[in-house]
Parts: structure tokens; C-alpha cells; sequence
């Protein structure tokens, strides 16, 4: 990791689980980590947690909005030049399925899983190019769930945003080998399933996550960001295309609830 030290990195769903613990793993290695999300104050309690850390810059921004994804960056390249890693973290789901649910609720999960990924991708390859960055890595932080569809049913419209980014991430990569000789830039995905976050009781409600967590040890956001800079650190010449990482015990019996 010593090669990325000073180095730029964006993480979009920062505030919070899986993008506050690689955050801080960065901030550890010594890179410049900007960090996005929605909600401001969720930002100022990170800036607070990490500032001492190293260099952190905290932005907000909503990545289903275009005009936010733009901003952003502006005030990245008016900062730093521009980005050497982006992190593609941020993401949501509904408990909206197919057959029963609502077209906006599918509609705010495209928007965000797949349309947000798409503009940030977009605009951190134009900045890594603008900047000149020598080495660069898009690491997108997916879920299994972007490569087996599995009951209940209010998962499905997720399944489809992950299977989605699935597609997006190596059409990715397609497209930067035509551009080798414009830029030398990896293009990673981490799959994992059921990690301790938020984002598990925003989805099913606190009480039956809770329950979840009590029954099994599910993983921690820290076992993704440890994979994320495990991608980071291998050798410029070699790419871990994905990552799937589960839980030990079981997660059958998940379906079944």
C-alpha cells in the first residue's frame, strides 16, 4: 500500500458501515480519502471521528442527482486535481417487490444501485485522465446478491440494481483496455453478503435485524474495507476481478424469515 500513500481516493457512502470503516482503513495507509453521502450531519459526526486521522474531506452529495455528482468533482479537481481511487459504495434498497410493489420505490433503487454508480464511474475516469494519474482503481462494493437471485420476494428489485452493477463493473473494464494507453486503471468488485451495518435495519426494520445479529456472527464492515485495500495492495500489474465473501455460519435459514 505504500505506492497509493498521498494518493486520492473517493468513497461514495461514507458516513456510515461499510464506507466509514474503509475510510478509516485508507486514512491509515495515508491517503487523501473524500468521503460523500446525503445527509451532512452524518459527514461532520465522520470528519469528527477520523479528522485526526489524515487528510479527510467530507462532501455532500447525492449520487442519484447529476448536478451533485458534478459539483463534486469540480471541487475534487479545485482541491486535488482530481482522483486516483473510487470507491463505489453508496447504495439502498426497498422492500418493494416485483409483483406487489411500488414504481417509485424501484425507481429510487435504480436510481441510486445503478445511475449512481454509472455518473460516479463516468466522472472518476474523466478526473483520473484530467489529473494524469500513473496508476488508478475503481473498486465497486456490490453484494451476492449480484449473482444469485434468492427469496423473499422484497429483495428482488435489489437483486436486479446488484445484478446490474455486476454488468456495469465489467463493462468497466472493457472499456478502459481499449483506453491502455490513455490510462493504466484496475476495475475491482467486492460481493459480499449480510454485513453488521445500517443498512440491514433501514431495510428489514432494527427489530428483526437485531434478531438476525443475535442468532449469528455475521461480517463486520471492517472485513470489506480489509478487502479493499487488500485489492489495492497487489502489484499494479495484477486484478482481482471480485471478491465474494459470506459469513462462516449459515445464512440459509435468512430465506426462510
Amino acid at each position: 500500500m505504500e505506492r497509493w500513500c498521498g494518493k486520492v481516493a473517493l468513497i461514495t457512502g461514507a458516513a456510515t458501515g461499510i464506507g466509514k470503516a474503509t475510510v478509516s482503513k485508507l486514512l491509515e495507509h495515508g491517503m487523501k480519502v473524500v468521503g460523500c453521502g446525503r445527509r451532512l450531519e452524518a459527514l461532520q459526526e465522520l470528519e469528527s471521528t477520523f479528522g485526526s486521522k489524515g487528510e479527510l474531506t467530507i462532501i455532500p452529495c447525492d449520487v442519484s442527482k447529476e448536478d451533485d455528482v458534478i459539483s463534486m468533482f469540480s471541487k475534487i479537481k479545485e482541491k486535488y486535481g482530481g482522483v486516483d481511487v473510487c470507491i463505489n459504495n453508496a447504495g439502498l434498497s426497498k422492500s418493494s417487490p416485483i409483483l406487489s410493489g411500488k414504481s417509485e420505490d424501484w425507481q429510487l433503487v435504480f436510481d441510486v444501485n445503478v445511475m449512481g454508480v454509472l455518473r460516479i464511474t463516468r466522472e472518476a475516469v474523466a478526473s483520473m485522465k484530467s489529473k494524469g494519474a500513473k496508476e488508478c482503481h475503481i473498486i465497486n462494493i456490490n453484494s451476492l446478491s449480484g449473482h444469485q437471485v434468492r427469496p423473499p420476494a422484497h429483495s428482488h428489485v435489489y437483486a436486479a440494481s446488484k445484478f446490474a452493477l455486476t454488468a456495469i463493473t465489467q463493462g468497466t473494464r472493457h472499456e478502459l483496455f481499449d483506453m491502455q494507453s490513455e490510462l493504466n486503471c484496475r476495475v475491482s468488485q467486492i460481493s459480499p453478503r449480510l454485513v453488521e451495518t445500517p443498512f440491514i435495519g433501514l431495510h428489514l426494520g432494527d427489530e428483526r435485524a437485531a434478531a438476525i445479529f443475535s442468532q449469528m456472527k455475521a461480517l463486520e464492515p471492517e472485513d470489506v474495507a480489509q478487502t479493499v485495500v487488500y485489492q489495492l495492495g497487489l502489484p499494479a500489474h495484477a486484478q482481482v476481478q471480485d471478491v465474494l465473501i459470506s459469513p462462516l455460519q449459515p445464512t440459509t435459514w435468512i430465506v426462510r424469515s
